[in-house]
C-alpha cells in the first residue's frame, strides 16, 4: 500500500516509492529503493524533501501504524558489476586540461578536413573518424568535465566543427553513463561527431541568421538530417547507428519534432541520447546570433520541456554533466557566489567550488576553494545564478584559467 509521510517519519527500512518534487532538487536517480543506509537517510533529510510516498508492501511502514507488524530490512542487493571507469585512475580535471586542449585543436582540424571532404563530394577517411573518436572517449575516460566543459568554450566561428566534437564528447559520457558496452560507446561517439554533417548543405546565412526564421528558411533547416544521411551514404560506411542519429536527432519524445514525427519508442535509444547531447551543446554555446545559457541553468530549462526529452536518458546525461556543470555559476547557503570547478565523484550536490563574490556586500572577495563533500564543510549550494543579472565577464577563466580556448 503506498502511504504519503513526512520527511520526519522516515526510518531505515522503508521502500521509497516516490519523493516529491524535482527529481533535480535531491541527489537521488534512483526514485524507488528500500532504504538501508544511515548515509542516504541524512541525505534526503538534509536535501530539503519536506513529503514523500513509501510503499507498505515492500517495505516498512510508519510505527505508530504497524507497530509490531513492520517487514523485516531484507538484504541489500550484490552490487552491480563496476562500470569501465571505475576500474581506471581517473584524472583530476586539472592534470587532464592540458590533454584535453590539444585534443579539441586537433578533432576541430580533423573534423574540418572531414567535413570540407564531404563538401567535395569525397569519401570521407573512416580511419580519422574512429581515430579522433578513440581520443575524445580516453579523455571522456579519464575525466568527461575536461573535454566537455573547454569544448563549450567554442568561438561562435567555429561552431560547426567544434559542435560535432562537444556533441561527440558528450555522447560518449552519456553511453558511459547508461553502462553500455563499450562498442556501442564508440558507436555513440560517431554518430556525435557526424550528427549534424547535413548542415554543410544549408546556407551560411541561414544557419547563422540572427534574428527569427522565416517558414521558408526553416522548412530549409529542417532538411539537414536527410541531407546528412545521403552525405554518409555516399562518402563512408559509418555504420546504421550514425546515420540514425544523423536523421533522428531532432525528433521528440512527444512525436512534435522532425523530420518524421516520431514518439516515443519509435525513436531509437541512440536517437534520444543524440537530442538530449545537440540541444545542451547548442544553448550552453556562444552563438554568432546569441549568448550561452549557463550549464546549470540549460540543465534546469531542459528538464522543465516536457515531451523533448527522453527522462532516463536525460537522467543519465545529468549523472555525467552534473546537476551543477563544471563552469555553472552558484549561490552557497553563505551567500558567497562561486564556479563549479570540479565535479564530486559520488554526490551531484557536493562539487568543488571556486568562491569569488558576496551576494551579501555585493563586493567581490579573495578566491577561494571550496570543496563541499568534505565532512567539516559547512556551506552548501542554494541555487543556480545567471551572470547577466550580476553583469559579471569571464568567468570561464575561473575553472579554466589558462586552458581555455582564445
Amino acid at each position: 500500500m503506498l502511504r504519503h509521510i513526512r520527511i520526519d517519519q522516515l526510518q531505515l527500512g522503508m521502500f521509497i516509492h516516490e519523493l516529491d518534487g524535482s527529481w533535480l532538487d535531491h541527489p537521488f536517480w534512483k526514485t524507488r529503493f528500500l532504504l538501508t543506509r544511515a548515509q542516504d537517510l541524512d541525505k534526503l533529510r538534509r536535501a530539503g524533501i519536506q513529503t514523500l510516498r513509501i510503499d507498505t508492501a515492500k517495505g516498512l511502514d510508519v510505527p505508530d501504524i504497524t507497530q509490531s507488524q513492520q517487514a523485516p530490512i531484507p538484504a541489500p542487493a550484490p552490487a552491480p558489476a563496476r562500470p569501465i571507469e571505475a576500474m581506471l585512475d581517473r584524472q583530476e580535471l586539472r592534470a587532464e586540461l592540458p590533454q584535453a586542449l590539444r585534443l579539441l585543436a586537433g578533432s576541430k582540424a580533423a573534423v574540418a578536413a572531414m567535413f570540407n571532404d564531404a563538401r567535395l563530394g569525397n569519401a570521407v577517411d573512416a580511419a580519422r573518424v574512429n581515430e579522433v573518436v578513440t581520443n575524445i572517449s580516453a579523455s571522456v575516460l579519464r575525466n568527461p568535465s575536461a573535454m566537455i566543459s573547454l569544448a563549450r568554450l567554442k568561438r561562435a566561428d567555429d561552431y560547426t566543427y567544434m559542435h560535432s566534437v562537444a556533441v561527440c564528447a558528450l555522447m560518449v559520457a552519456l553511453a558511459r553513463s547508461l553502462q553500455l558496452p563499450e562498442d556501442q560507446v564508440l558507436q555513440a561517439g560517431t554518430a556525435g561527431l557526424l550528427h549534424d554533417i547535413g548542415k554543410l548543405a544549408i546556407p551560411d546565412e541561414i544557419l547563422n541568421k540572427p534574428g527569427r526564421l522565416t517558414d521558408d528558411e526553416f522548412c530549409t533547416i529542417k532538411r539537414h538530417p536527410a541531407e546528412g544521411c545521403r552525405i554518409l551514404e555516399q562518402a563512408c560506411d559509418v555504420g546504421q547507428v550514425a546515420l540514425d542519429v544523423c536523421m533522428h536527432h531532432h525528433e521528440k519524445v512527444d512525436g512534435s519534432g522532425y523530420p518524421h514525427g516520431l514518439a516515443g519508442g519509435q525513436i531509437s535509444l541512440f536517437a534520444r541520447m543524440g537530442a538530449v547531447c545537440d540541444v545542451y551543446d547548442a544553448i550552453t554555446s556562444q552563438r554568432a546570433y546569441k549568448s550561452g545559457w549557463d550549464p546549470a541553468i540549460s540543465i534546469s530549462r531542459m528538464a522543465e520541456w516536457r515531451g523533448h526529452f527522453d527522462s532516463d536518458v536525460l537522467h543519465a546525461f545529468v549523472r555525467c554533466v552534473g546537476i551543477y556543470p563544471v563552469g555553472a555559476l552558484v549561490r552557497l547557503q553563505s551567500g558567497r557566489l562561486g564556479i563549479v570547478i570540479e565535479q564530486h565523484g559520488q554526490s551531484l550536490l557536493t562539487p568543488k567550488v571556486n568562491v569569488f563574490f558576496s551576494a551579501r556586500t555585493n563586493l567581490p572577495i579573495p578566491q577561494q576553494v571550496i570543496d563541499l563533500s568534505l565532512p567539516g564543510c559547512t556551506d552548501r549550494i542554494i541555487g543556480r545564478e545567471n551572470s547577466e543579472n550580476w553583469g559579471f565577464r569571464q568567468l570561464d577563466d575561473l575553472w579554466a584559467g589558462p586552458y581555455a580556448p582564445s
